[in-house]
């Protein structure tokens, strides 16, 4: 993808600061914009314009900024943010969750827990924003409560890793430059890894890894692992190895879907199926590792999906080519990591049943008192 023609955005901060500015300005000049400039952590301008703007009393007001994401693919797009600003007597500056917006609850992240999500970028440019107006000595010697909400934030936290990074009751108010670049494969790979952070800083020694859905909801009702101890991996599976080794962890166990997993048993880690779709490839040299016949592996060639071959597997007595599988998985991720770390396979179906699980992922999950089945 090329976003150089993509249309970029700005950050929730940005709407945040916006917001601020503007209720500022109906405070203190009386004036109510539909356009406000500010000032991002890079010295950038960025240019945001107001939805609305109400004054509550003398000493209160709120703007309203709709996010715009530009072409990025940010769940936060076309939301409210809006920021509340309070005149106090204390000549300082503070910040407060409104609904919507989360605290901090773990240890790990930029802020410490009890903090409101508001992250750093954004707090630095509202800094800028309350220091412009008491250089203009509009503020005199007053300070300024700002409270962020978003409306459809508790809603919005869901399709986020929020809940897995410890930030409760909705989103972040983020943005480390105040504006939204269409967010490329290094970025997008980088947002993972706060994961693993929070899970090192919870004081967890063995990182489960989830590719999404199936192995996660595995883990957690099969195994009763605790969502702390899980990191989702996208198709970064390889990346997520390396970033567990740099972060600290001996010991990863991999849950995950056999049509996802099979990939790493070739020695494929980036799995989006562009990068990588041999699954029925590889799936019959397993199986004729096991005896199937050639007939068989014709009847597994014309499968579509590593699920549809189930059927033919289990009728000609040939699941066992599952624990093939996640054994020579488990070999070819500790290969991938250099043997910096044991890594366990689990394997899984679409409905979330468990196929295998190679010896190093029964023996992890015993030392960490999982609940391991017998198979």
């Amino acid at each position: 993808m090329d976003t150089r023609e993509m249309k970029g955005g700005y950050t929730t901060g940005s709407c945040a600061t916006a917001g601020m500015k503007a209720a500022l300005y109906a405070l203190l000049k009386e004036e109510r914009p539909t356009m406000v400039t500010v000032i991002n952590p890079q010295d950038q301008p960025i240019v945001v314009p107001i939805k609305e703007v109400a004054t509550i009393s003398a000493t209160e007001a709120t703007a309203t900024v709709v996010k715009d994401g530009g072409d990025d693919p940010d769940v936060t797009h076309g939301t409210d943010v809006v920021t509340s600003v309070t005149l106090t007597d204390d000549g300082g500056l503070s910040f407060h969750a409104g609904f919507g917006v989360g605290t901090i609850t773990k240890p790990g992240l930029q802020l410490p827990p009890g903090e409101p999500a508001i992250n750093p970028g954004p707090r630095t440019m509202m800094k800028r924003v309350f220091d412009e107006l008491k250089g203009e000595g509009l503020l005199e010697h007053h300070g300024v409560s700002v409270t962020v909400s978003v409306p459809a934030g508790e809603v919005l936290a869901k399709k986020t890793l929020n809940s897995t990074l410890g930030i409760e009751g909705g989103i972040s108010i983020i943005g480390t430059t105040g504006i939204v670049k269409p967010m490329s494969e290094e970025a997008f790979k980088d947002s993972l890894v706060p994961q693993l952070k929070v899970m090192k800083a919870a004081g967890y020694e063995t990182a489960v890894l989830v590719p999404g859905r199936i192995g996660q909801e595995l883990a957690k009702k099969l195994f009763g692992i605790s969502v702390n101890q899980m990191a989702e991996t996208s198709n970064f599976i390889g990346f997520m190895l390396e970033q567990c080794v740099k972060i600290g962890f001996k010991k990863i166990v991999i849950i995950g879907h056999v049509g996802k997993l099979i990939k790493l048993a070739s020695g494929s880690f980036h799995t989006h199926n562009r990068m990588s779709d041999g699954r029925i490839e590889t799936l019959i040299a397993y199986a004729a590792l096991d005896g199937a016949s050639q007939e068989v592996a014709e009847e597994l060639w014309h499968c579509r999906t590593t699920e549809a071959a189930m059927p033919i597997l289990a009728a000609h007595g040939l699941t066992s080519v599952y624990d093939r599988i996640a054994a020579r998985a488990s070999l070819r991720s500790e290969r991938y990591i250099a043997g910096e770390a044991e890594v366990g396979i689990v394997l899984a179906t679409m409905d979330g049943e468990l196929l295998a699980m190679d010896e190093t992922a029964r023996r992890i999950g015993g030392e960490e008192h999982w609940h391991i089945p017998c198979m």
